[in-house]
């Protein structure tokens, strides 16, 4: 069970085109694979969503968990998370430091499934054996006409809820121009479809009120990150006003924002992000604190390593998905009448195609 070699590699998904929210114009859709061999000849895998930023700094991070991590068991986790959050705490422990160590966890406990033979979600006990899921995009830099034929392709598929995004510039249209967006997809859509609306930290408060007042016709479930995540108070604000449910979590890296945000009352739904909390313990830790405060777990963005887990906690409200990596990837996951399904190979259940991977050396 010995970890020989560590390598990665970057990726980009085929369904690259240049999107944006209302903070950010992402340009390509791309992602680090972190592989660790084991001299059984098992392979763990995990991959960090990264967009077009910090190649540098992503990969240096990478390069230097790379002497902690090789020799070691893969089931000697705990021991490589200490080492690693001991050698980075002269820089800080969040951010890419935060990132780094979060893949290669999420990668030795691939590694860890696979030579137990059992996929993940069977290695902590099954709360679940299926966890619903929404259909996450609406991006503002979508035309009228490809916002439509997304809802329209989610419903399609059995999805049962969608996600917007909102936070349109005021030269653009402001809260207008969103109400009109969110009013298109209620209609094309209809009533038997949730729609939820993503300001991506991009709004202010008067604006964010006044978007969850108008929009309440059209029966919003839930607004995600409306103002800057540090925002506690604002984002209590806003909840007590409006009555409208708020989703968070996704920009932080450990409890202690949730811990903050509970004590503020000013969240409804926690939004953890699996690399950036740091791996598999910090995720299950934080839906841990979640469930004592009656908090339902909504997480962010990686769905292929989410639904599993998501199996395990008893507090699981649902999945975001994204495509992104199905066309490189050798087996896509189930989803099925709003539904998805946990695999049933060993470690998370899938691998990345080689054809598609350019390793960093």
């Amino acid at each position: 069970m010995k970890i020989e070699t560590m390598e990665f590699f970057r990726t980009t998904s085929p369904l690259t085109r240049p999107i944006a929210d209302a903070t950010h114009t992402i340009s390509e859709i791309s992602f680090y694979v972190v592989r660790l061999r084991l001299r059984s000849g098992v392979v763990g895998e995990a991959y960090l969503l990264s967009f077009h930023y910090s190649r540098h700094a992503i990969e240096g991070a990478l390069r230097d968990l790379e002497p902690l991590v090789r020799g070691k068991d893969c089931n000697q986790i705990g021991i490589f998370m200490k080492e690693a959050q001991h050698e980075q705490e002269y820089f800080g422990h969040d951010g890419i430091h935060k990132n780094a160590l979060g893949v290669v966890n999420v990668a030795l406990w691939d590694a860890l499934g696979k030579s137990l033979g059992q996929p993940i979600w069977k290695l902590f006990g099954t709360t679940a054996t299926r966890v619903p899921i929404y259909g996450s995009g609406g991006w503002l830099s979508y035309s009228t006409e490809e916002l439509i034929e997304e809802v329209l392709g989610y419903k399609a598929r059995g999805f049962k809820a969608v996600k917007i995004k909102v936070g349109t510039p005021e030269e653009h249209g402001g809260v207008e121009a969103d109400l009109e967006r969110l009013r298109l997809v209620r209609e094309t859509v209809g009533s038997d479809l949730k729609i939820m609306m993503d300001a991506n930290q991009g709004m202010n408060i008067p604006d964010a009120i006044a978007l969850s007042n108008q929009a309440k016709e059209l029966n919003i479930l839930w607004f995600e990150e409306p103002v800057v995540h540090t925002d506690f108070e604002g984002l209590a604000f806003l909840r007590q006003k409006t009555g409208i449910s708020i989703a968070t979590g996704e920009r932080e890296y450990s409890v202690r924002p949730l811990q903050a945000l509970i004590q503020k009352n000013a969240i409804d739904l926690w939004q953890p992000d699996l690399i950036r909390m740091g791996g598999v313990e910090a995720w299950r830790e934080s839906a841990s604190y979640a469930n004592v405060h009656h908090i339902p777990v909504l997480p962010h963005y990686y769905k292929d390593y989410d639904v599993p887990l998501l199996c395990t906690i008893p507090n699981g409200f649902g999945a975001e998905s994204f495509d992104w990596i199905d066309p490189i990837i050798d087996n896509q996951m189930v989803i099925k009448n709003g539904f998805a399904y946990p695999r049933d190979r060993p470690g998370w259940g899938f691998s990345f195609r080689d054809e598609h991977l350019q390793e960093v050396r």
